[in-house]
């Protein structure tokens, strides 16, 4: 049942529910089709004040190992130097550093993102979702967002040309978040 029906309903600290949430990505590959990825193993949480929103406040941490495009051969070069240079670089973080509603279910998070140990403010709009009490016991939230980066800025410049003219992986790519997350308190 839903108990929530904007933004202004939920005050509170929640944390991710990894098991159902998703932080995705997607970017062009060939100049023709889009390679879509994930990352599976992450944590965050989040504490927001529907009174005082510039009082609220998000991180998420991921483990870059866990990148999976469902093909080990480009997960493996995705993990190295070409790209994420893991073994320097095991974490992907994001802290925010704004977040403001847009709408009545709507708002944008400004914040910190590092990849690679380069730092660059980005903005993500969500949209929320809905709120349910589940079978469990637990109160969640689900929030939709999606935003476009270049890779090139956080230094990940690694390409190849292709014969018929372009590039084999695009500068853009859109990272995706589907989140569903528990309340820990009011």
């Amino acid at each position: 049942m839903t108990t929530a029906t904007n933004v202004k309903e939920l005050s509170g600290t929640y944390v991710l529910d990894p098991a159902h949430t998703r932080v995705g990505f997607v970017t062009r590959h060939a100049m023709v089709t889009k390679v879509r990825g994930a990352f599976n193993e992450f944590t965050g949480s989040a504490r927001f004040d529907a009174e005082n929103p510039g009082n609220s406040s998000g991180e998420v941490t991921i483990q870059a190992g866990s990148i999976d495009t469902r093909n080990a051969d480009r997960d493996n070069h995705l993990r190295g130097l070409d790209f994420l240079g893991l073994e320097e670089h095991p974490e992907i973080t994001f802290r925010s550093t704004a977040i403001t509603p847009t709408g009545p279910d709507t708002f944008d998070v400004t914040g910190d993102l590092t990849i690679k140990g380069i730092t660059r403010s980005v903005t993500v709009p969500f949209t929320f979702e809905g709120q349910a009490d589940d079978p469990f016991g637990n109160t969640r939230v689900g929030f939709e967002g999606a935003t476009t980066i270049s890779r090139k800025d956080f230094g990940i410049t690694w390409n190849a040309a292709l014969e018929t003219g372009g590039v084999l992986v695009a500068d853009k790519v859109v990272l995706e978040f589907e989140v569903s997350a528990i309340k820990q308190d009011a």
